[in-house]
């Protein structure tokens, strides 16, 4: 178990005026999880989450990481409109992908190339046998779950995968933890490093893990 920057997260300043304007009815908008959230104000979600191919920039270090190669099953776990398997699939001919996402919204409006590998599921209750999974992936997807569902979800990707990485929201300060608050419309569960790093032991989650907070995200 480790820490691992893929780069991906940059400061912005867009975001810090976000969490200067989103109020309650913003977040009532975007746990509908529909258009609104994903393609409509950016106020009240991504604001238009459509494919960029920005997943290419950060799959070389994912793939040399994990050793992705023809064959590798990988499985996208919170995979939204399914641009990473997208990317990977593109990027490493032969991967075997699977996707899933706990709401429709996505997934009727994935990307036509993956679609078909994408399923609608709970993140706790996953349909995989143990160990069906070279690497599983879960960015930014888990902690919008109340704790005990982070717990099992946590657990099943332990059992469903040989490797794993996830992305959880965190904070070092309860400043930062409210920071972080003013900006998410669906975090729910943001917890102190050390909190889930002991959370990592208590449950025996040995993948690897990134955590964003008020600082990589600009909001300070």
């Amino acid at each position: 178990m480790a820490s691992f920057d893929t780069g991906y997260f940059k400061t912005s300043a867009k975001r810090k005026s976000l969490s200067q304007n989103r109020t309650i009815k913003n977040k009532f908008v975007a746990w509908k999880l529909d258009r609104e959230y994903y393609d409509g104000d950016r106020i009240n979600g991504y604001g238009g989450y459509k494919y960029d191919g920005r997943w290419k920039n950060f799959l070389p270090k994912i793939i040399k990481k994990y050793s992705l190669k023809r064959g590798s099953k990988v499985l996208d776990l919170g995979c939204k409109k399914g641009f990473f398997l997208k990317d990977l699939k593109d990027m490493v001919p032969g991967v075997k992908i699977k996707g899933v996402e706990n709401h429709k919204y996505p997934i009727n409006n994935s990307h036509p190339e993956v679609r078909k590998y994408l399923k609608y599921s709970s993140f706790y209750n996953l349909k995989f046998k143990n160990k069906s999974f070279d690497f599983v992936f879960a960015f930014n997807s888990v902690y919008m779950q109340n704790l005990g569902d982070i717990i099992n979800t946590l657990k099943e990707i332990q059992r469903v995968s040989k490797k794993s990485y996830v992305v959880l929201a965190s904070c070092k300060s309860d400043a930062e933890r409210n920071l972080f608050y003013k900006w998410t419309l669906l975090g729910t569960t943001i917890l102190l490093e050390k909190e889930w790093l002991e959370l990592f032991k208590l449950i025996e989650y040995k993948g690897d893990y990134y955590f964003s907070n008020a600082k990589s995200l600009g909001l300070k």
